[in-house]
């Protein structure tokens, strides 16, 4: 895996890498909301905290919002997790 990727695996991990990577490409939840679909900043705040509420096409809007990509592969025993 490379510098830049993560292995998420749990809700909970998933909700801060969002938080995460918005606060780092300096986004309010408000821009991140809205470049997301349109969803208020409320519900973007809801999602971080509570991420197993998402659903599949909320999250792919919101990894585009971000400029990133969702890849699905087997889970390889060899490779450390990222802890966010």
């Amino acid at each position: 895996m490379g510098g830049d990727e993560a292995v998420i695996r749990s809700p909970a991990q998933l909700g801060q890498l969002v938080q995460a990577l918005r606060r780092q490409r300096h986004l309010s939840q408000r821009e991140l909301a809205q470049s997301a679909g349109g969803i208020s900043q409320a519900r973007m705040s809801a999602l971080e905290l509570h991420p197993e509420r998402l659903t599949l096409d909320r999250l792919l809007l919101i990894t585009a919002a971000l400029d990133l990509e969702l890849v699905v592969r087997p889970r390889s025993a060899a490779e450390p997790v990222a802890e966010w």
